[in-house]
């Protein structure tokens, strides 16, 4: 296994979100979307030469990156874009309120999103919620579905943007062209712009293929705003840096004048990170998706093994979706805090049913999490039945 992968990364004191969070406390820190493991050697190599320039002004726009953006698209998701179309922006979220001031500017400020979701795409704008049945327990293989009846019985004249995300975080989903292709269908009706969080695109689990809805039509792509970024694939989330794939001219100038006034431009030292990544960073991806699998296959079986808690399988990401309604908790993740694991809450994601677990981790600690969990749920289990 490649070193990256296997020792422990000792990352206290390196002004780690995650880790902070429980500084001094027998707490595993399983929570924010940022894997503990070293990133590409390339890829700090490209750091270091950029900053030993010694001169770090602002950038710009890098040719080369975007060229290696084009050929990304064609070889893993077989789309066909140009290098005009892109923008590159400091971050997914950011690009996702860029969308919404969109929406707004043509007279329908409101978005529509499904439950669970990560709670950016349902936050910092005014937005139509709808529950969490708006996914559907599926088929012998337990997977998810969108209920589009009901998303259209909550789009409204002042509905502007669909706001997807694909693979779906927290549940770990990878939408099918036919699913890409109904959704769409209701957005060309509805006339929304369809902005699409794709940033877990290249951490595709069971070997389905990542469709950006934005490659479907014409009619479609004119209408897309596609969000992508090397940040969780290569682990550089840090660095900020992230592009939008906009085909529609008049779009993608509201976007980039939008951008320019509301958030900057991408770093210098991001943007040398992103090319070493899209350049040299394919076998080390292929080794994470490796150690990934191998992560959530254990999780699977060590979740189906303990009486009160469940998952469905995970397609992507490296998020596992937990299922303790069982539990009667009020607060799930306060509750396993209290044993040990820090997960992040379900209410977060719009179901305070589940809590998600990050398996982007050392082994080692991922197996102390679940023996924690497991120990949590046999108490609860054990108090309940009392």
């Amino acid at each position: 296994m490649p070193i990256q992968f296997g020792p422990e990364v000792n990352r206290a004191g390196s002004d780690s979100i995650k880790w902070k969070r429980y500084a001094n406390q027998d707490i595993l820190p399983m929570w924010v979307a940022d894997m503990d493991f070293h990133v590409a050697p390339e890829i700090v190599q490209a750091i270091n030469e950029r900053s030993d320039h010694g001169v770090l002004g602002y950038g710009s726009d890098n040719p080369e990156l975007m060229n290696l953006i084009v050929d990304h698209c064609q070889k893993h998701y077989q789309w066909t874009i140009k290098p005009e179309w892109i923008v590159l922006t400091p971050g997914v979220v950011k690009g996702l309120n860029i969308a919404r001031a969109i929406a707004a500017k043509k007279g329908k400020p409101a978005g529509i999103t499904a439950l669970p979701v990560y709670p950016h795409l349902k936050q910092h704008a005014p937005i139509i919620e709808f529950e969490n049945q708006t996914f559907l327990a599926n088929g012998f293989d337990q997977s998810w579905s969108l209920n589009l009846k009901e998303m259209a019985q909550n789009i409204t004249e002042k509905t502007g943007v669909m706001l997807l995300c694909n693979p779906h975080n927290p549940i770990g989903k990878v939408y099918s062209k036919q699913e890409l292709t109904e959704l769409a269908q209701l957005c060309i009706k509805h006339d929304l712009i369809i902005c699409s969080d794709d940033i877990h695109c290249d951490l595709i689990l069971n070997g389905k293929p990542h469709v950006p809805i934005a490659s479907l039509s014409e009619d479609v792509a004119q209408r897309s705003i596609t969000l992508m970024a090397p940040s969780k694939t290569f682990n550089i989330a840090g660095l900020d840096t992230a592009f939008a794939v906009i085909p529609n001219p008049k779009m993608r100038k509201q976007y980039s004048e939008y951008m320019y006034g509301l958030v900057g431009h991408v770093n210098i030292i991001g943007s040398q990170a992103a090319i070493a990544a899209y350049k040299y960073g394919e076998s080390w991806r292929l080794e994470l998706i490796e150690y990934l699998q191998k992560n959530n296959q254990l999780i699977q079986e060590r979740i189906d093994s303990i009486k009160g808690i469940s998952m469905r399988p995970v397609e992507a990401t490296y998020l596992a979706w937990l299922n303790v309604e069982e539990l009667k908790l009020d607060n799930p993740q306060k509750y396993f805090e209290e044993f040990g694991v820090g997960m992040s809450a379900g209410a977060e994601f719009g179901d305070n049913r589940y809590v998600r677990l990050n398996f982007g981790c050392q082994r080692s600690l991922l197996k102390e999490a679940l023996n924690r969990i497991e120990k949590a749920v046999q108490e609860r289990v054990l108090n309940l039945g009392k």
